[in-house]
């Protein structure tokens, strides 16, 4: 049985619809319009933007990339899909409203019934992690998988924070130790602003969202493009030089933008479709089947610049059904008008 196949019938592994077949006509981008959070306006007491998934669907739409059709449908992750890496417990402490608030960081949220909670927030939550779980599958079929929500880097095994309630990395990676033959070490680029870190994980040794960190990137407050994208390059280079994996799972968190209330950074729209494009272009390089996940991001125009970006990757020739090695340079402007400070420091842990 070819790296590619479900194993359906290896020990330890329990029956799940998010390995079903994908029809060949449909792209590798998953997504689903339960993603949206809207429950009665609270949704908008929380500085994320609750509904930039669905955005970033229609502005690709708009630029006729994608249609209903092409899209492949993400399925919510049962409870037995999510014990593979949660523990019983802490899925039992999310019936509980004040737990979700704290979360969520809604705290409005611990006055409503639990069902609600379930049904409003958690769902599209559940609906998220399926199809991060889906794109690792996708992307080991494909060469490539864009889950258009996802990238709950926040959460453990048994503790939820930051707005992340199911662990769908984490997830994602297991399953895809569990199922798919071959892959036994998986690489994942967090370049949310809050991570910036590379880390490895290895079959034999993932038990929970604690991996090996191998490389983590400090920045400074204002960083801008120039230095960053320098970073990006260097440090996600190095780190797939050094030991290759058989996928690289990219959280490619928007909360970088300048003047993002949380990120701290000072990246431009540009310089985030380029770095988008240099992690694509370095997993395409070498051949590495790459999962994309949006994670944060804190502005309303991020659902443009996600959009943008994945616009760009199959300008490039880094997606699509006709991406190939060897595409011209980019044509991304990177936005270097303002001098940058050297003065981060880094650590190989």
């Amino acid at each position: 049985m070819s790296k590619k196949e479900d194993l359906r019938g290896k020990k330890g592994s329990h029956q799940t619809e998010l390995y079903a077949e994908v029809p060949s006509t449909c792209l590798p981008i998953v997504y689903s319009p339960e993603y949206n959070i809207t429950f009665m306006g609270l949704e908008k007491l929380h500085p994320f933007d609750a509904g930039k998934w669905g955005k970033v669907i229609r502005f690709l739409k708009e630029e006729q990339f994608i249609t209903d059709e092409v899209i492949v449908l993400a399925r919510e992750a049962s409870e037995a899909d999510l014990l593979v890496v949660h523990t019983a417990r802490y899925l039992n402490r999310l019936k509980w409203s004040l737990v979700v608030a704290t979360i969520t960081e809604i705290p409005p949220l611990l006055f409503l019934p639990n069902f609600l909670v379930q049904r409003k927030v958690l769902k599209p939550l559940r609906t998220q992690t399926g199809g991060t779980i889906m794109a690792g599958k996708l992307a080991m079929d494909r060469g490539w998988a864009i889950n258009v929500g996802g990238g709950f880097h926040h959460c453990s095994s048994d503790k939820g924070g930051g707005f992340c309630a199911y662990a769908d990395i984490t997830l994602a990676i297991k399953f895809l130790f569990e199922r798919v033959e071959g892959v036994a070490r998986a690489t994942i680029i967090d370049l949310d602003a809050h991570q910036f870190c590379l880390l490895i994980y290895y079959k034999a040794h993932l038990k929970t969202t604690d991996g090996a960190i191998k490389r983590k990137v400090e920045l400074d407050w204002g960083t801008e493009d120039m230095e960053y994208l320098q970073k990006v390059e260097l440090h996600s280079e190095g780190a797939l030089n050094e030991v290759r994996p058989d996928i690289i799972i990219y959280n490619a968190g928007t909360d970088v933008l300048d003047g993002d209330p949380l990120g701290g950074l000072a990246i431009s729209p540009q310089g985030i479709v380029k770095r988008d494009e240099i992690i694509f272009r370095a997993a395409q390089r070498r051949g590495i089947p790459i999962l994309m996940v949006t994670s944060g991001g804190y502005q309303k125009k991020t659902a443009r610049i996600i959009a943008d970006s994945i616009l760009n990757l199959h300008r490039q020739g880094l997606i699509g059904e006709e991406a190939v090695e060897g595409v011209g340079p980019s044509h991304v402007p990177l936005m270097m008008s303002k001098s940058v400070s050297s003065g981060a420091t880094f650590s190989a842990i």
